[in-house]
C-alpha cells in the first residue's frame, strides 16, 4: 500500500484526546496532525520523536496532516491502526498468502452473531469458513521482540472468545497479527500488561483457532506485507 502523497518530517509534541497529535513542522510551524490510533501506543509516540506525516488538501478534512510512521533510530514503525487491515485484504484477493490461498471469496467485516463483527471471512466450496481477525502489533520492550497487545483489551480478550465459539460450529477461525515496525524478528504476548488476554489466547489456541503473524516492509513511501514470523505461543 502507497501513501498517497510524499511524507513529510515532523518532531511530536505530544499525543491527546487518542486522534490527534501537536507538531512541529521543520519549517519550525507547529500544527495538529490526525493520528489514527485509538490505542495507547505504548513506546510508539513520545514527545521528541521524529514522525512522518501524510498532508492533504481535502478542504472537509479538518487537519491538513496524517501521522503515519514514527522513526526510532534506523527502525520505521506504523502507527495507522488501519493499515494492517488494508493489506491483508490487498494480499487476500492477491492469493498472497499461503496459509489462506485456497479461498477465493473474501468478505471484510463479516458479521458473526447478533452484534460481532470479524475482519475478514473466507468461503469457498467444499472447504470450511475461515474467519480471520487482524490485530496491529507495534509494541517493543526487548528487542527484536514484538509484543500484544500495548494495554489492557477486554475487546480483543472477546475476539478470541468469539473465534472459539467459530471453531464450534465446524469452521476454521484464526488471528493474524500484523507487527507494523521493521525492527523485529519474534512476535509474543505482554501478559503483564494483560494477563486475561494471554489467559483468553492460551484457551483459543487450545480449542483450536490457529494463530500467525507477519512482518512488514515499511518505508516513508508506503506499507507492505513481509514475510511469515512465529506467531506468539500460547
Amino acid at each position: 500500500m502507497d501513501f498517497a502523497r510524499p511524507l513529510i518530517r515532523a518532531t511530536l509534541v505530544k499525543r491527546y484526546k487518542r486522534f490527534l497529535a501537536d507538531v512541529i513542522l521543520e519549517d519550525g510551524s507547529e500544527a495538529t496532525a490526525h493520528c489514527a490510533n485509538p490505542g495507547a501506543m505504548t513506546g510508539v509516540g513520545q514527545p521528541g520523536d521524529t514522525i512522518w506525516l501524510e498532508p492533504n488538501d481535502d478542504p472537509k478534512r479538518k487537519l491538513r496532516y496524517s501521522w503515519k510512521l514514527t522513526e526510532r533510530g534506523e527502525a520505521l514503525i506504523g502507527i495507522d491502526t488501519a493499515i494492517p487491515n488494508r493489506i491483508v485484504a490487498d494480499a487476500l484477493r492477491a492469493r498472497a498468502l499461503p496459509e489462506f490461498a485456497a479461498y477465493s471469496t473474501i468478505r471484510p467485516e463479516a458479521r458473526w452473531g447478533e452484534k460481532s463483527r470479524i475482519d475478514f471471512l473466507l468461503t469457498e466450496p467444499g472447504l470450511p469458513d475461515l474467519w480471520i481477525e487482524v490485530k496491529n502489533v507495534h509494541l517493543m520492550r526487548r528487542d527484536g521482540l514484538a509484543e500484544f497487545p500495548d494495554t489492557v483489551t477486554a475487546r480483543g480478550a472477546k475476539h478470541l472468545r468469539e473465534l472459539v465459539r467459530i471453531t464450534e460450529t465446524g469452521a476454521r477461525a484464526a488471528m493474524l497479527y500484523v507487527v507494523q515496525r521493521d525492527d523485529c524478528s519474534q512476535t509474543g504476548l505482554a501478559a503483564d500488561i494483560d494477563p486475561g488476554y494471554a489467559a483468553a489466547y492460551a484457551e483459543a489456541r487450545a480449542a483450536g483457532v490457529e494463530a500467525f503473524a507477519r512482518a512488514t516492509r515499511l518505508s516513508r513511501q508506503g506499507v507492505a506485507l513481509a514475510g511469515p514470523l512465529a506467531p506468539p505461543p500460547a
